[in-house]
Parts: structure tokens; sequence; C-alpha cells
């Protein structure tokens, strides 16, 4: 062989070997371990919520979890850790879930609008109520028995359940119930709390608690910025000594002899707040629901400018149809002159998008309580009865 014939199957033969190193390197290098590392430089740092916190570790997320109006409330813990990896050093206290999560089922239409809103409704297996169900992916999925009905809380179908076997479960521990007959199924169950959630940027931040479970988190952080943006860019508007006049709002309506209100440290009494306005129980100290006597309610919500009711009715509803249902409605100012804030969930995707849009239920009450400050915004929840 001549020199020349040998230099270039020298070439050959290296070039050969740096290409075999550099497949060898490529295939190290997406290792589950090296990929979620990657992916995990986007961190996920709480802002708004008062429900969970975070401790990242070396190799593992610790997540603490509790009730948002309840300190003294049990604390759920887990260790967050890459799929495939066994992390040392993790508290014995802490339950392990592997990330990122790869299907899930949802209690709440709270929760469904996480993984909506990020785009993934196809990790979504499982859904109890389809009741007032609008998303076409979701419905579809359904049909196509992607996503399976489990009944209903305090009746659930452990037998779907174990069918479609899930990587996780989200709950609403405080809520009705009926989860202790699933700890038997042996898949990992999640609180997800934003429903317990105060103020409106805290709900919708728990979109970066579920981008954090599905290895999404820069996913959710872009999201919830531009809410978060969007939000208080219009908060601003009613800033201190822009308005000359806050209405009063009341809300909510009489079932069974009760007047069903939330307190005035509540979601709803901020976002009134926000949207230039003072909720008729803003000096009320509580933070959750609240039952009034009608007496009550007529006596500190009877010169309201505005009464905000959503609920789910058959049919187009009128002021007619609201003094069908108790005739002393008509004696409030807001029915008198036609300052009802309407939402039927017949009609709108209320808790289904609303939990992750509230930039948007901020300006449909912007536009109603001072139509100056958004002449040109079109309503998506709220508009005034007619």
């Amino acid at each position: 062989m001549n020199k020349y014939l040998a230099g270039c199957c020298l070439v050959m033969l290296l070039a050969a070997s740096c290409a075999s190193k550099g497949n060898r390197q490529e295939k190290e290098d997406a290792s589950p371990q090296k990929v979620v590392a990657a992916h995990n430089n986007a961190r996920i740092v709480p802002a708004y919520t008062q429900g969970f916190e975070l401790d990242y570790k070396d190799g593992y997320v610790l997540m603490d979890i509790k009730d948002p109006q309840n300190e003294e409330s049990t604390h759920f813990q887990y260790a967050l850790v890459p799929r495939g990896t066994h992390p040392v050093g993790i508290p014995g206290s802490y339950t392990v879930i592997e990330t990122p999560v790869r299907s899930v089922i949802c209690m709440t239409s709270l929760q469904l609008s996480n993984f909506i809103k990020l785009g993934v409704e196809d990790k979504v297996v499982g859904i109890t109520s389809t009741r007032h169900l609008f998303n076409p992916t979701v419905n579809r999925q359904l049909k196509e028995g992607k996503t399976a009905k489990i009944g209903i809380e305090g009746n659930f179908d452990n037998e779907v359940i174990m069918s479609i076997n899930p990587d996780l479960i989200l709950i609403s521990p405080f809520k009705r119930g009926g989860y202790e007959t699933m700890k038997d199924v042996g898949i990992p169950l999640i609180p997800h709390l934003g429903y317990k959630e105060t103020t409106p940027l805290g709900q919708a931040e728990w979109i970066k608690f579920v981008g954090l479970l599905l290895g999404m988190e820069q996913e959710a952080n872009e999201k919830f910025a531009a809410i978060e943006n969007r939000y208080n860019e219009l908060k601003e508007l009613t800033a201190e000594g822009k308005l000359k006049k806050r209405p009063v709002v009341l809300s909510g309506e009489i079932h069974g002899g009760n007047w069903y209100a939330v307190g005035g440290k509540s979601f709803l009494a901020q976002i009134f707040k926000d949207a230039g306005a003072d909720y008729f129980l803003k000096d009320d100290n509580r933070s959750g629901g609240v039952t009034l006597d009608f007496e009550t309610v007529y006596n500190q919500g009877d010169e309201a400018d505005y009464w905000r009711i959503v609920n789910s009715y058959p049919g187009t509803y009128s002021y007619d149809a609201l003094k069908e249902q108790d005739p002393r409605y008509a004696d409030f100012r807001a029915f008198k002159e036609k300052g009802v804030i309407y939402c039927n969930m017949r009609e709108k995707p209320f808790y289904e998008s609303m939990p992750t849009e509230p930039e948007v239920l901020l300006a449909d009450l912007l536009h109603i309580f001072h139509p100056n400050l958004l002449p040109d915004h079109t309503p998506v929840y709220y508009d005034l009865l007619k």
C-alpha cells in the first residue's frame, strides 16, 4: 500500500472512531437523568400562592402543600424525583413522585383548567363529572375512550381507576371526599388546592404546580407571566386616586332559606377590589363560604350598585326569571336599576377556564364597573343581565 492510500485509511479510521464516540456521547447525554436535568433548568418560584412551597435539592424537589385558608390544617409532603433516578437524602416523611408525570386523573374543573391552559389535555386520562364540559379535546378523548369517567366524589369507581392506572390522581381533600377508599388502589394522591386560594393570581399560579409535575416548568412560567402582566396592567387602572367612585357589589343567591356568599377576604372580594369596586361584605374577615339569612343580606346589600350571580339556568335568564325565584329580589337597588352581573354555566366554561384567566375575568368586571376604562372590551364570562 502506498503512503497516500495508507494516509487515507488512517484518516477514515480516525473519523469512524470519532463518529462512534460522538454517537455514544449523544446516547449518554440522552439518558433520562441528563434529559430531565437539562429540561429542569427552569425553576418554579411561587410568588402569589399560599398553598404550596418548594425546596430544590440536589437531584429532587421537596413540595409542601397546605390549605391556603388554614395554616393549622394538614400538610402534604412530596419529593419529586426525575423518572428513573434514585437520589439519596430524601426525608422519610415525603412521598416520592416520579416526574415528569405521564397521566393524571382530575377531580375538578379547576384542576382541568391547568391542563387546558398548558395544551396537554392528553395527559388527563380520567375525570369526574362531565356536566358543563366545553373543551372539545377532552370531549373527543371521552368519545374515543382515551379519557374515562370515574364517578363522582364519594362514589368513585375504583375498578375504572385501576384499569386506567394513571401516574397520579389530583384530589380536593377538603371537599366531600371519598378518597379513603381510593388509597387502597395504590396510586399516589396529590392535593390541588387552587380553589382555596384567596387571590386571583394565587389561584392562577397553580398552573406552575401542574407544570412542575409534568416537567413543563418553562411553559408554565411563561403562561403565568403573561397572565400576571396583563392582570397587573388592568389592576393599575383602578389604583388609589384614579377613580371618582367605587361601586358596591352584592353576590350570591338564596337557596333553601339561606343566602350563600363568601367572606371579605376571599378570591371574589379581591377581584372586585382590583376591578375598582367594593364587595358588600368587604369588612368580613372570613375567606371561605358565608351563610346568611335574607334580612342580613338585605340590610347590607339592598343599596348595592351591582349584583353578581353565577348559576346554571335552563333557558334564557332574565329579571323576570330572577323575580320568580324570590319576589323579594325585586326590592334590591341592583335589580331595580338593571345592575345584575350574570354568568350562565350552561353556556360558558366558567370553572373550566376562568381559574387560568383571571385577567379576562378582571377585564369583564372593569368593563361593567367603569365602562370608560375598557370601552372596546368584549365580555367573555360576565355580562349585564338584559
